[in-house]
């Protein structure tokens, strides 16, 4: 059984007392001093693992890019002013150390039929609220594809899978966690820029992102693209890594081609709209990722980027019906987690995908 092990204390009270002072606070944020955080440990019998959440104050921004930017495609306008309550966010992306003892540990779905009949019957019920959630099925061949596994991002899985890991992260923690929504992520990435990238003037992209110029290594004689570590680039302004590559990173949200001009047309009189999101459905696609990839060229990175997920990323997959677990051999996917300070209208929110379903949905 997993449990939750809270450290620096004060460092967390001072990071809800930041969030208090700032909540009211709209301006434009500004990058924090010593980047509140605090640690999450969790445990079980196959192991341990530990992640980092970062605060992000509340503010205000322009979300999307100027027709002016290079490399700017037509769904990341018209821009529109957003505002954001404050928010925690992983300070890397999620990593297969954290990922397994969801997946691995005590998942009857990687057992065979002969093993799941020796079972006790005790053993096949839920310990806890936590187990209770559903599990990956085996995947179809190795989920790493090779890469390495110990601190590096998990790969491979579908936005249903990012999602129920956020489930049961959730339950097993007694916190609020769930992926963020295209507003927070661009927030998060941004940092308090507004410019292509969020890296100072005059530094490479490639010195704090894995991209297609920086990401070849080699392993056992074979040279090949692929993710790296997480956190061996240098962080953005509030401390965060790997915003731009090393993995694509899935948001909550369904990807809707026009959704700033829909936007723009909530907004408040103040000419604001307050945390924008089209919530997803029971439908497997389509949804936004957000970053770029360690194979992607420095445009594809931009803090305004947007990417929708496709159904050729399952293409590999020879199973029928297919994963709703698993991106069979698309290994450019990840994520990271967010926790609102706050209840928010998706607290308690679950994927809705329980079989395949190739059908494409556009909210109307």
């Amino acid at each position: 059984m997993l449990r939750r092990i809270q450290i620096s204390v004060a460092l967390v009270l001072g990071g809800f007392v930041l969030f208090a002072a700032l909540a009211d606070d709209l301006r434009p944020a500004k990058p924090a001093t010593k980047h509140m955080a605090y640690t999450e440990m969790l445990e079980s019998p196959d192991g341990k693992a530990t992640f980092e959440m970062v605060a992000v104050p509340g503010g205000e921004f322009l979300m999307g890019s100027p027709e002016s930017e290079t490399g700017r495609r037509e769904d990341e306008g018209p821009q529109v002013k957003v505002q954001l309550k404050p928010f925690w966010i992983g300070k890397h992306e999620v990593s297969w150390d954290e990922f397994d003892l969801y997946f691995r540990y005590s998942n009857v779905n990687l057992l065979s039929d002969e093993e799941k009949a020796k079972l006790p019957k005790k053993d096949m019920k839920p310990a806890n609220p936590a187990d209770a959630v559903s599990k990956p099925t085996k995947p179809y061949v190795d989920e790493t594809y090779g890469f390495e596994r110990e601190k590096n991002p998990a790969i491979c899985m579908t936005h249903h899978g990012a999602h129920k890991y956020c489930e049961w992260l959730s339950k097993k923690t007694g916190k609020d966690y769930r992926l963020p929504t295209e507003a927070e992520w661009e927030y998060a990435c941004r940092a308090g820029t507004t410019t292509p990238y969020a890296i100072p003037n005059g530094d490479k992209p490639e010195d704090y992102a894995w991209l297609k110029v920086n990401s070849k290594a080699e392993k056992d004689g074979i040279t090949r693209f692929g993710p790296h570590a997480i956190g061996t680039r240098k962080p953005n302004a509030w401390g965060i890594y790997d915003m731009h590559g090393n993995v694509m990173e899935w948001c909550i949200d369904h990807y809707v081609e026009d959704a700033y001009e829909r936007y723009s047309k909530l907004a408040l009189k103040d000419g604001f709209v307050k945390s924008p999101l089209f919530k997803p459905t029971e439908n497997k696609w389509r949804h936004t990722t957000r970053g770029g990839h360690y194979k992607d060229d420095p445009k594809e990175l931009r803090s305004a980027a947007r990417r929708k997920s496709d159904l050729k990323w399952m293409d590999a997959d020879p199973q029928e019906p297919q994963s709703i677990w698993w991106l069979t051999n698309y290994s450019m996917v990840g994520f990271r987690v967010v926790r609102p300070l706050e209840p928010d209208e998706l607290t308690g929110m679950t994927s809705k995908v329980v079989k395949e379903n190739n059908e494409e949905f556009v909210p109307k």
